[in-house]
């Protein structure tokens, strides 16, 4: 009892002190800032995920109680029958370990790790704030990037902003953007603070500009879609204000200013010419798309087993499929870039973990979507919280459709699920004045 008192007593002091058990995941957020090799493995940022569960663990144990319900137990474990079933089914052990790890790590450890560490929509706040932060320094350097020509290669020109991901991870600036530009559109769509809503506007503008010189038509898609969404869950005039404020920012940024105008026009375009002369990207991107879908027609249970696309590839894959892309940056030469994935999250579940993994986890996203969107509508205060993370798990629900894991951004990844769960599990999310309860 003294020591509750205490640790009661500390999470009210002024300062920083209230801030410290939800450090490990801007820690997470602020690692992704770091370059990382363009070899890959486990980065920085990949470690910090670790800490993130092994603090949640430690917490957990101290408070000597229960800390998730049944309903909470349900949605966030419902990936892992699927992903150790897949795991069985690798073809070697290494790839069995390494699915494993990577899958668990990405949709439940750090997702649950961050529902145990979130306390109420302060800790939430200042987690989104984080990813407005680094999404605002890659968008920083993305810009300078394309500016000076030192970005990754595209159309034979190196303007292609990828910030610190390099040309090996060229959705990997895109995603950071996307995420800090869904976040400040929330935090600004709330209730709260005026001067919060004003910065986070002022975020979500120029973060525009990185966004479309990142040429990548999956994230201008899910863009699109979450902030959208986001504005008519806000309703009233509020949200037509923001359109307007977008619409016009977009047309002198592109149409004054000339920021990338014939190549995102042209990029625009193409999302659109599938059967009419398409790019290679394209075709490769539905001949991919085709080949995990034989891949499940073949296995349609269990797939064919965890980090097994790449052997199937070529005996499902039509002629047209390039089987590698190029990539070439300021700072490294030209290289070939195999293509091991069909860059599609959902047909890459379908085809290596079967019905099974695919109802796993898509049932728990829908699963957190429908809980979060079912708290938005009697959110109160609690409202700049609510449409930032519900924007994110709709962004990520869309880009599956267009990207998959893999590269240094991909830590990013639970750390949006983990507090779109937060909000859609705990009793603390839509408390006023917020609590520091268990999730329900």
């Amino acid at each position: 009892m003294p020591s509750a008192v205490a640790a009661s007593a500390v999470s009210r002091l002024p300062g920083p002190q209230w801030a410290v058990p939800v450090l490990p995941i801007v820690a997470v957020v602020a690692l992704l800032a770091v370059p990382t090799p363009s070899a890959g493995g486990m980065t920085l940022a990949d470690a910090a995920c670790g800490l993130v569960v092994v603090c949640a663990a430690v917490q957990t144990v101290r408070r000597l109680r229960r800390p998730l319900t049944r309903t909470a137990v349900a949605v966030l474990a419902l990936p892992v029958l699927g992903i150790a079933v897949a795991a069985a089914g690798a073809a070697t052990p290494g790839d069995a370990v390494m699915g494993l790890v990577r899958y668990l790590q990405v949709f439940v450890l750090v997702p649950v790790a961050v529902v145990l560490l979130l306390r109420d929509r302060r800790d939430a706040r200042l987690v989104l704030w984080s990813v407005v932060g680094l999404a605002l320094y890659q968008g920083a350097v993305g810009m300078h990037q394309f500016v000076t020509a030192t970005g990754a290669s595209y159309q034979g020109a190196t303007i292609r902003a990828v910030g610190t991901f390099g040309a090996s991870d060229v959705m990997g600036m895109a995603t950071v953007v996307s995420y800090g530009v869904v976040c400040a559109v929330g935090l600004a769509l709330g209730a709260g603070a005026s001067a919060q809503r004003t910065a986070a506007a002022l975020c979500a503008l120029a973060l525009l500009a990185p966004l479309a010189v990142s040429f990548s038509r999956g994230a201008w898609i899910a863009t699109a879609v979450a902030c959208g969404a986001q504005m008519a869950l806000a309703g009233g005039r509020r949200g037509l204000k923001v359109v307007a404020t977008v619409v016009a920012t977009g047309v002198v940024l592109v149409g004054g200013f000339g920021v990338g105008a014939a190549v995102v026009q042209e990029r625009l375009d193409s999302i659109t010419r599938v059967t009419d002369t398409p790019d290679q990207s394209v075709v490769d991107r539905y001949t991919l798309w085709a080949a995990a879908v034989d891949m499940w027609r073949e296995h349609p249970v269990t797939g064919v087993g965890l980090k097994a696309f790449p052997a199937y590839r070529d005996s499902h894959a039509s002629v047209a499929l390039s089987s590698a892309s190029d990539t070439m940056d300021a700072g490294h030469s030209f290289k070939r870039q195999a293509l091991l994935s069909p860059h599609n999250m959902y047909l890459l579940i379908l085809s290596e973990q079967g019905l099974i993994g695919l109802i796993g986890l898509a049932g728990s996203w829908l699963a957190l979507l429908v809980l979060g969107l079912r708290r938005l509508r009697r959110a109160g205060r609690t409202r700049d919280c609510a449409l930032a993370v519900c924007g994110l798990l709709l962004w990520q629900l869309v880009d599956f459709g267009y990207a998959d894991i893999g590269g240094p951004s991909t830590a990013l990844i639970p750390v949006g699920l983990g507090v779109a769960a937060w909000w859609a599990l705990a009793r603390g999310a839509t408390s006023v004045p917020a609590t520091r309860e268990a999730v329900r």
